[in-house]
C-alpha cells in the first residue's frame, strides 16, 4: 500500500516542510499540522509488495523501488510517496527525528564547509560541482545498556626519601577491588547495508531530545529505507562502540596509585532496551576531475562527514613551511649558544 498526502485546499500533493515542521502544499502555500492531518485525504493505492511494483496515485507512472524503500518520489511527477507496508507492523518506527535543514540551506552549508578545506586544490573549494543532494531517513538502532564490571588489580604507591647520606625507595602493594555498574542509553548504529558505517557514526550526536513519536507524513518529500539488521545482529556493534568508555571509565577508578597492574577484568554488557528510529541524514554526491566523492550531512545539526581530494601542491608547501620554521628555529639556537652570528 502506498500513501500520497493531497492538500485540503487544491488537492495538490503535500510535503514534509523543514522549516515550519508542517506538511506543505507546494501549489497553494498552505500548511497542515501533521496531528491534526485528515486520514480521509491520504489516498492509498494496494500493490504487489513481493514483486516491488508500485504505482503512482497521480499518473500512474511505476514506481522503482528496491525492497529497502520506504518512501520515495514519482521520478514522473514528483509526487511524494510513502510506502505504507514498510513502516508499519514489526517495521514500524518507534521515534523519528525529523529534517531541519531544507535541501537549499544544505547545498550552501556544504559549499561553505567545502572552502575550509586547509589541504583541499582550490578549485574543489570553490567550483560548484555537486551531482546530486538527496535527503534520507536513514534507519538506526537505539541501544540503552549496561555494564556490570568486576575488576581486581595489584596497585603501588612509591615514596622516595631522604635519610642520612641514603635515599631510599619505599613501594606500598595493594590489592584493589572494583564492582562498577554503568548505563549507556541511546547509542546509535545504523541499521541499512547501503550505508557507509563510519560516516554515520561520524555524523554523531544527535538532539535526541527532538526525537517525535512517529507518524507517515514525516516521510513525505524523502527517501526513506526500513532497516535491514535487527537490534540482536546489530548488538555487538553497540557494545563496540562504548567498549573504550567502559575502559576509561575502569582506568578512572584508579588514580592516586603509580602503577596498576589487573589481575582479572569481567565485563558483563546487555540490552536492557532497543528503539528503531529514523534519523535524517543529506547525501551529497561530488564530481572532481572524473572521480566521485561521496560526503554525508546531519540532518539535524549541519555536520559534514566525508574525504575531500587532497592537494598535493599545499601538502609540499606545507612541509616546507614546517622545514623552514624548523631550521630557522634551529639557527636561532645556534646563535644564542655560540654567541655569533649565522
Amino acid at each position: 500500500m502506498i500513501l500520497h498526502y493531497k492538500c485540503p485546499g487544491c488537492g495538490s500533493d503535500m510535503s514534509f516542510d523543514t522549516e515550519s515542521g508542517n506538511l506543505n502544499c507546494h501549489s497553494c502555500g498552505r500548511l497542515e499540522t501533521i496531528e491534526n492531518y485528515p486520514e480521509d485525504l491520504v489516498t492509498t493505492r494496494f500493490s504487489a509488495d513481493e514483486a516491488n511494483e508500485y504505482h503512482c496515485e497521480n499518473c500512474g507512472a511505476e514506481l522503482i523501488t528496491t525492497a529497502e524503500t520506504a518512501a520515495t518520489s514519482c521520478s514522473y511527477c514528483g509526487a511524494a510517496v510513502v510506502i505504507a507496508d514498510r513502516v508499519s507492523g514489526l517495521l514500524a518506527p518507534a521515534k523519528v527525528i525529523p529534517f531541519t535543514i531544507s535541501k537549499e540551506e544544505a547545498m550552501a552549508a556544504f559549499q561553505k564547509w567545502c572552502r575550509k578545506g586547509l589541504l583541499t586544490p582550490k578549485d574543489f573549494m570553490t567550483a560548484d560541482r555537486i551531482k546530486s543532494i538527496t535527503g534520507m531517513y536513514v534507519p538506526f538502532w537505539l541501544f540503552d545498556l549496561n555494564s556490570k564490571v568486576q575488576v581486581s588489580a595489584e596497585c603501588t604507591k612509591v615514596r622516595t626519601y631522604s635519610q642520612g647520606d641514603y635515599i631510599y625507595t619505599e613501594t606500598k602493594y595493594y590489592d584493589a577491588f572494583r564492582d562498577i555498574n554503568l548505563d549507556y542509553l541511546k547509542i546509535p548504529v545504523d541499521a541499512s547495508v547501503k550505508m557507509n558505517d563510519e560516516l554515520m557514526d561520524k555524523l554523531e550526536p544527535y538532539p535526541y531530545d527532538q526525537l517525535k513519536d512517529f507518524r507517515t507524513p514525516y516521510l513525505a518529500g524523502y527517501i526513506a529505507e526500513k532497516y535491514n539488521f535487527t537490534d540482536d545482529e546489530l548488538l555487538p556493534r553497540a557494545k563496540e562502540k562504548i567498549s573504550g568508555y567502559v575502559e576509561s571509565y575502569i582506568k578512572s577508578t584508579f588514580t592516586g596509585y603509580h602503577s596498576t597492574h589487573y589481575k582479572s577484568k569481567n565485563i558483563d554488557t546487555r540490552n536492557v532496551k532497543s528503539h528503531y528510529v529514523l534519523l535524517p541524514v543529506w547525501m551529497i554526491s561530488y564530481d572532481y576531475k572524473n572521480s566521485g566523492y561521496t560526503f554525508a550531512m546531519n540532518g539535524q545539526t549541519g555536520k559534514v562527514v566525508g574525504k575531500p581530494p587532497i592537494s598535493t601542491g599545499k601538502i609540499t608547501a606545507w612541509f616546507s613551511g614546517i622545514a623552514v620554521g624548523t631550521f630557522f628555529a634551529l639557527k636561532c639556537v645556534s646563535f644564542m649558544m655560540g654567541g655569533g652570528f649565522w
